[in-house]
């Protein structure tokens, strides 16, 4: 009797971690080798990964390259802007100094043409108030030198009381004149003359 259960125990011992075996390995998953077309299907997954990312990138530089564009061509329209502006500027200043106010023979009254004049003059004067302006008077060269001299003096304080009284302070306008002294046309005829007797506009 005790022999027998002897064998029963050992029989136990050697059958249960066998079947225990059994059932581990049977839990164990089978591998298994990716077909030809799970693998193809990977690779052109991963490549169509890879363009995308390469066409993501292409479109960066281009926004990035089409962003520098704009703001150079942003920076170059400002400075045709400011060269412009600056190029009318001369201009306008040029006209100022250049245009004369003229006058007819011994005489210091501003005719319509005069006033016209004047007036653009007073526009320019104030766009640029920081501008201070002598007026010369000019004379032909008929007439005593005493007598152009004060003749010169009326023409430059009548044009600059026209300035005045369109709202210039007359603390920008100085006054001076030079009768017959500084022609601008040596000519010793009635087209020569007429040029001389003026009154031009010379910054401080």
């Amino acid at each position: 009797m005790m022999m027998k259960r002897k064998w029963i125990i050992l029989t136990m011992l050697f059958v249960i971690p066998a079947m225990s075996l059994t059932v581990s390995c049977a839990k164990k998953p089978v591998a298994t080798v990716p077909s030809a077309a799970e693998i193809a299907a990977e690779e052109a997954a991963a490549e169509e990964a890879v363009r995308q990312a390469e066409l993501e990138k292409q479109r960066e530089i281009e926004s990035q390259k089409q962003l520098e564009a704009e703001r150079l061509a942003a920076e170059r329209a400002e400075q045709l802007k400011a060269e412009a502006i600056e190029r009318d500027m001369m201009m306008a200043m040029n006209r100022f100094l250049n245009e004369n106010v003229s006058f007819e023979f011994d005489n210091f009254t501003l005719d319509y043409q005069a006033q016209e004049l004047l007036k653009q003059k007073a526009v320019w004067l104030r766009d640029n108030p920081d501008a201070n302006v002598v007026i010369e008077g000019h004379c032909d060269e008929r007439g005593t030198n005493a007598y152009n001299l004060s003749l010169g003096e009326r023409r430059a304080e009548s044009a600059k009381m026209f300035l005045v009284n369109l709202g210039i302070s007359d603390t920008r306008l100085t006054t001076i004149s030079y009768g017959e002294e500084k022609p601008v046309d040596m000519g010793r005829d009635e087209e020569s003359w007429a040029k001389n007797r003026r009154a031009a506009f010379v910054l401080e």
